[in-house]
């Protein structure tokens, strides 16, 4: 059958050959924008070795092949500017401080004041805030305008908010091993403290962190336990922690040791700085090399680390020839503790004696201090001990710390 072209043009027609460029500008003239096209597109199909192909319209990226270098690269992630700075006090173990409602925020602030500067105040209301905190040291609970010495709503709020103070502590505080939790015992929200238990726990676990959440708690006075409710919400507080790593401050005892030393203006920040500065000299002392006897890092860990309660009381003995020296250390300790009289035997034992040179040297005084830790070791499963020698002291200085009690 003829083709169209021979109908329309005769059997004996022959067609035109064009070169590209006269089939360039027939197009051209028929479609003037198109031609543009067609070229670039042809342009960008030639590889540069002269191959034409369409890789261009999908082409080749091996980034998402070698995405993992960048997670392993020596550049360091950007620091959250929420974090704290590093503790500038000396201290053995790597720690944080959370202090919890009114009288917590207090003791905390003591601890801040030392340079513990991964410290947080935790508290429902900003009227409590001690004067002076620096606002990045400060969590608003939402929820509740304080709660009024109510320690159930205290553990609703805390409860419904502990995720949120998680998360305070995690961008805060940071990677730490140990969490001191700091509470007064008659109030609502610090007596309620131990509702963040599970929350302060979980995130150890999740960093990985060495250590436990220890609890610090204040025991009222015997005229503010003559309150049902400060005395209910003490013993609520006190049996929650019972298991727990703790110790506590008896008020009583600390107005005791206080009174005629200093006003009632300055009286409980007097107890917390005293209380701050013991606690810190044993955090420390267990970071210095001694030549005699050193009670190290994984010593101290021990010692916190046992579930019960703690006691820690110092003393200074002038005279160290006494022959009763270690009866003398040790119930001088005990009698000028802020923590109430244990009872029973530890299951850790501390004694913490810093001489200076003159004792170190002498060898009476070097065996009675022997017997004083013979004495301790006696009511206690395990014992712990150090000896530092610094100068400038006003005489024999002992510490001693009790666990498991």
């Amino acid at each position: 059958m003829a083709s169209a072209t021979w109908v329309l043009m005769g059997k004996n027609y022959t067609p035109r050959k064009m070169s590209e460029k006269q089939v360039e500008e027939h197009l051209r003239a028929v479609f003037p924008d198109l031609i543009d096209e067609l070229k670039e597109e042809y342009i960008m199909s030639i590889n540069d070795d002269g191959n034409k192909d369409d890789t261009y319209i999908n082409p080749p990226d091996a980034g998402d092949d070698f995405d993992f270098v960048m997670a392993y690269d020596d550049d360091p992630a950007e620091a959250d500017e929420r974090l704290l700075a590093a503790n500038s006090a000396t201290c053995a173990i790597s720690c944080g401080f959370i202090g919890v409602g009114g009288g917590g925020g207090k003791l905390a602030k003591a601890f801040l004041d030392l340079g513990f500067t991964k410290t947080l105040l935790v508290n429902t209301t900003e009227k409590d805030q001690p004067g002076g905190t620096d606002q990045n040291h400060f969590v608003l609970v939402p929820g509740a305008d304080g709660v009024g010495k109510d320690i159930v709503l205290g553990k609703k709020v805390l409860g419904e908010n502990s995720a949120f103070v998680e998360d305070a502590v995690r961008t805060r505080i940071g990677n730490v091993d140990w969490l001191f939790v700091l509470a007064g015992g008659g109030g609502g929200t610090g007596s309620a403290c131990h509702e963040l238990h599970g929350s302060l726990s979980r995130y150890l676990t999740s960093i990985e962190a060495a250590g436990k959440v220890v609890y610090i708690i204040t025991k009222p006075t015997a005229q503010e336990m003559l309150n049902p409710t400060i005395s209910k919400n003490y013993s609520a507080l006190l049996e929650d922690v019972s298991g727990c790593p703790h110790i506590i401050i008896d008020n009583e005892r600390q107005l005791q040791l206080l009174r005629g030393k200093v006003g009632m203006l300055n009286m409980f920040p007097s107890a917390n700085r005293n209380f701050a500065k013991l606690i810190a000299q044993v955090l420390k002392l267990a970071s210095e090399h001694s030549e005699i006897q050193t009670f190290d890092s994984k010593d101290l860990e021990k010692c916190l680390g046992t579930e019960g309660r703690m006691v820690i009381g110092s003393t200074v003995v002038r005279d160290v020839t006494r022959n009763d020296l270690g009866s003398l250390v040790y119930q001088g300790c005990l009698r000028s503790s802020p923590c109430p009289t244990p009872s029973g035997r530890a299951k850790t034992g501390t004694l913490l004696l810093i001489a200076d040179g003159a004792m170190a040297s002498d060898p009476d005084v070097s065996r009675r201090l022997e017997s004083a830790f013979s004495y301790v070791g006696g009511r206690a499963d395990t014992l712990f001990s150090g000896v530092y020698v610094k100068e400038g002291i006003p005489g024999l200085i002992a510490i001693t710390l009790l666990g498991g009690l």
